[in-house]
């Protein structure tokens, strides 16, 4: 079995990577991928929490856009967040792991609150810590939340799982000459405005020295590699 690399690492899922073909909601063969993969890591004995973002069934910003007050729009984002950490949760414990979901906003009946001390609890004792409903706050998106849950908890790496290998200079959708990105610095990232992160997440990483690495979580096999050093997606760390 590969070593890893890293012994606690956060791993930040888009909402969007979980919708597979569909238009949205939640792809339970996608999600059953996802659960092996994260099996995987917990058998080579790294410790892992995980957030998920919530834009598979709603996006706070889009919706203010149309015309709904910005603070409400991000209250319903962070229920979405939850509906997909309790969806993980499941998929896990169908394979035997043992997972925890911790939300910042209280609701008792599925999830304990986020308390620091248990979530570094539950990490030691090998069990996937699921966090939901953002930082609990409007105005802060799920990779704001990620940045803040990874250095709460001394993770050594950020993983931003996407559905595309990397970051690149444009859409490589739709612009068949896109640039990938192997490596970037933090301020290269908000400098060319990538939006791999958004800038608050990103400042933070960087005031923090917290590297993060963007790859897609589609192929299967790629959370393993990864967490094992593998040269995967684009790896954003300081400069120098």
């Amino acid at each position: 079995m590969e070593s890893p690399k890293y012994g606690r690492v956060m791993l930040k899922i888009s909402g969007e990577a979980l919708i597979g073909k569909a238009d949205y909601g939640i792809d339970t063969k996608v999600m059953d991928n996802i659960a092996n993969q994260i099996g995987e890591v917990v058998l080579m004995g790294v410790e892992i929490a995980v957030v998920v973002g919530g834009g598979n069934f709603w996006r706070g910003v889009a919706a203010s856009a149309n015309g709904m007050d910005r603070t409400t729009a991000d209250y319903i984002g962070m229920l979405a967040t939850v509906m997909n950490a309790i969806g993980l949760q499941d998929a896990l414990e169908k394979k035997n792991i043992s997972t925890r979901v911790q939300s910042s906003i209280t609701m008792q009946e599925i999830a304990e609150p986020f308390i620091r001390r248990r979530a570094l609890r539950h990490l030691e004792k090998k069990r996937v810590v699921i966090f939901a409903g953002g930082t609990g706050n409007p105005y802060f998106s799920t990779d704001t939340a990620a940045a803040l849950r990874a250095l709460e908890i001394n993770a050594e790496i950020l993983f931003k799982a996407t559905k595309v290998d990397g970051v690149y200079n444009k859409d490589p959708k739709k612009y068949p000459d896109a640039k990938k990105y192997e490596e970037l610095t933090y301020l290269e990232v908000l400098e060319k405005n990538l939006r791999i992160l958004d800038s608050t997440a990103t400042s933070l990483c960087m005031e923090n020295d917290l590297p993060v690495v963007v790859f897609d979580i589609t192929k299967s096999g790629n959370i393993k590699d990864v967490i094992s050093g593998k040269k995967i997606g684009t790896i954003v760390r300081r400069g120098g």
